[in-house]
């Protein structure tokens, strides 16, 4: 049923109903009003016929016929539309219209409504006084009671005003309605057209001034965009899924060969010495930590990839750091890591994601800062950025390595790229791009600027100040895992 005829059913059902009811109390009032009205006009009149029967009662009686009969006259022209009794000491007149003797009150000093064979009559008494009989009535008035024919006329009146109400306010409540609609039926035409799995087009929708049209539209614009938001979301995870998986099968490809050309080794005809048969299990050993290393990082760059802003929660990035410290130090002993880390540097940050990116360069710093065999020094700081005006805090990963030549320092950051050298998968640093940029950051690689030989590697990442944030970091770039970014020339290594 069309919103204009639920309008048009509603009001022409309400009007005659409050028709009713206002004339039903309207009634009320006026039955009271009428009563009254009629109840002082007979008692009006009974004070002009009380007067004019005490001058009849008067002259009665006196041998004077003549005053007797002016007087009676007098009195029943008085009485004129009512009916009169008179009790006297020559008798009983009667005038007008007569009610059964047994049915007049005898007392009645106020109107009293009396009902003879289903009419209803006023009957009002009086004593007018003659001689002793100064308290018994003796001149008793009733007249016809017209308030119910008046009343009657009223509710026909009403009944027919409801009647002619019903299909009046209805035809109008329709049209009104349906000129009301017109804003949500263009809406409507506009909308139906619309199909989000067919065609790109969106609602264009011009304020009509009318609150809940607008409001309607901004809803339906508002899931449209949602909409397109998933879609891409799905689309997004969908080339991930695909990448992840063809990252997998391309990289794993290697490594397993190795292993099973190393398990037929073993499980070979021919008996191996003790130290060919330590060596093949030291390289098991170390492909299967190559896979698991592998298969970690793709599945981090994933996350990274499909991260939702409710992920993201306020960080002290010097306890983070600490953290990765105090974790690289139970793992590799030998390591020498010092760390100068202030407080309070609040960010707004994806925990895990930005774990893993300082892990990733603590772990790079740790495997590219050996030489020989002595092991890594690695010097780490985070502080706020002493730039003017920019809130911004600096970390810093030091070691005193060979160093990364200019040319390479911006290919190390690309997916899969690892120098001849290197034992990694080539995506530590591509994590750490992904984190930093994801985190709307910076990284770069240089020399160390205090001289010594090494690299250093620098993290800027903007602070909020406080532990209550609302999210205001975009997601940026989704397709780290997927390589998109390299096929359009962008840089992975700039935030």
């Amino acid at each position: 049923m069309k919103l204009s005829t639920r309008l048009a059913l509603t009001v022409g059902g309400g009007v005659p109903v409050l028709i009713v009811a206002c004339g039903w109390l309207l009634l009320s009032l006026i039955t009271d009003d009428l009563r009254q009205q009629q109840d002082a006009q007979l008692q009006a009149r009974a004070t002009v016929v009380a007067k004019n029967t005490k001058n009849y009662l008067d002259a009665a009686g006196t041998g004077q016929p003549v005053v007797e009969q002016v007087r009676r006259q007098r009195l029943i022209k008085s009485t004129s539309g009512m009916g009169v009794w008179v009790t006297g000491p020559t008798g009983t007149l009667r005038a007008g219209p007569q009610l059964p003797s047994a049915q007049l009150p005898y007392s009645a000093p106020k109107p009293l409504k009396v009902t003879v064979e289903g009419r209803d009559w006023l009957v009002l008494s009086l004593p007018v006084a003659i001689d002793r009989q100064r308290d018994r009535p003796n001149l008793w008035l009733f007249s016809p009671d017209t308030v119910e024919e008046e009343l009657a006329l009223v509710r026909r009146r009403v009944y027919v005003g409801a009647a002619v109400a019903l299909p009046t306010a209805g035809a109008v409540a329709w049209a009104i309605a349906n000129r009301a609609v017109l804003p949500l039926r263009r809406l409507q035409r506009r909308t139906s057209g619309l199909d989000p799995r067919t065609s790109s087009s969106r609602l264009e929708h011009r304020p009509t001034r009318i609150a809940e049209v607008d409001d309607l539209a901004l809803t339906l614009q508002t899931v449209l965009n949602r909409y397109d938001e998933q879609v891409a979301r799905t689309g997004e995870a969908l080339a991930t899924a695909r990448s992840f998986a063809a990252a997998a099968s391309h990289e794993l490809r290697s490594p397993l060969t190795s292993i099973r050309a190393n398990l037929d080794v073993l499980a070979g005809p021919f008996e191996l010495e003790p130290a060919e048969r330590a060596e093949v299990l030291a390289e098991l050993v170390a492909e299967q930590e190559r896979l698991v290393g592998l298969l970690s990082m793709l599945r981090t760059l994933a996350q990274g990839d499909l991260v939702e802003a409710e992920a993201f929660e306020s960080l002290d990035l010097g306890e983070l750091v600490h953290s990765c410290v105090d974790g690289l130090r139970r793992a590799h002993p030998g390591t020498e890591v010092s760390v100068r880390a202030a407080s309070g540097l609040i960010a707004d940050g994806w925990a895990e994601g930005l774990r893993s990116a300082v892990d990733n360069l603590l772990t790079n710093a740790r495997v590219h800062g050996r030489v020989g065999e002595r092991a890594a020094t690695i010097v780490v700081t985070v502080r706020q950025s002493d730039r003017p005006g920019e809130r911004t805090a600096v970390l810093t990963v030091d070691d005193d390595g060979p160093g990364v030549p200019p040319e390479r320092r911006e290919k190390v950051f690309e997916r899969f790229w690892h120098g001849p050298d290197s034992p990694g998968s080539g995506l530590g640093l591509t994590l750490v791009a992904q984190q930093v940029t994801l985190h709307q950051g910076q990284v770069s690689m240089s020399d160390r600027p205090d001289g010594q030989r090494g690299t250093r590697c620098e993290v800027r990442l903007p602070l909020t100040g406080v532990r209550e944030f609302e999210h205001t970091l975009p997601l940026l770039r989704r397709d780290w895992l997927s390589g998109a970014a390299e096929a359009s020339g962008i840089n992975p290594g700039r935030g």
